[in-house]
């Protein structure tokens, strides 16, 4: 059976990312095994990777590079083998170059950009909480079929900043035009929460099980 790696570095949200994977797996009439693991060899094994993430830029990043090996097992698995790979929330913000949340923190730099504080204007509340409306800015399969406006469930403060044009998958406005996806070659990776997000989101999850970059 085919495995999902859902990484598991004290910073995520992995038992409702696990079940909606499992759902969107099944939609998808893909059967996968979906392993919380932090383990390097698991890693490597993998057929997709899930990098979930909820809290602070700073204390998540740490987080990662604290288990031993993962960082590498990741960039060997996803950047050298190409594997496909889905960020969720502080997931997406650990590929941006760095963090700027209380100070200055590296990220991974795979997808290069700062991350830093929405700034929506004072009638808007900070940490941006609900569901807003998706605009697509790639034709990228993981986005098919979300139907006509979709909305999905965003719970942040912090959001991606100057990523390269190219990077952009898909924005939404909350006072501030804000990057909502990020995508480029076998990485796709989201603001919002999929797994809190319905049926789009489900979507959103089985079009990355189907997803097979070139």
């Amino acid at each position: 059976m085919r495995m999902i790696a859902l990484i598991d570095y004290g910073s995520g949200n992995l038992h409702s990312a696990a079940r909606a994977l499992r759902v969107a797996s099944n939609n998808a009439k893909k059967t996968r095994e979906i392993r919380i693991t932090a383990d390097p060899d698991a890693i490597a094994n993998a057929d997709r990777i899930v990098l979930p993430g909820v809290g602070h830029f700073a204390d998540c990043a740490e987080n990662l590079r604290a288990r031993d090996g993962l960082v590498e097992a990741l960039r060997q698995t996803v950047m050298q083998r190409g594997v496909p790979f889905f960020g969720i929330c502080v997931g997406q913000q650990l590929l941006a170059t760095r963090g700027l949340e209380d100070g200055e923190t590296p990220g991974l730099n795979w997808l290069p950009g700062d991350i830093d504080r929405i700034t929506p204007g004072d009638d808007l509340a900070v940490p941006h909480m609900g569901w807003n409306e998706l605009a697509l800015r790639q034709d990228h399969p993981v986005l098919a079929g979300l139907g006509d406006d979709p909305h999905v469930y965003f719970t942040h403060s912090y959001a991606y900043r100057d990523p390269a044009q190219s990077d952009i998958a898909a924005t939404t406005e909350y006072g501030e035009t804000i990057i909502a996806a990020v995508a480029r070659d076998n990485i796709f990776a989201t603001q919002f929460h999929p797994e809190k997000s319905q049926h789009v989101g489900l979507q959103i999850l089985s079009n990355f099980v189907l997803w097979n970059p070139s």
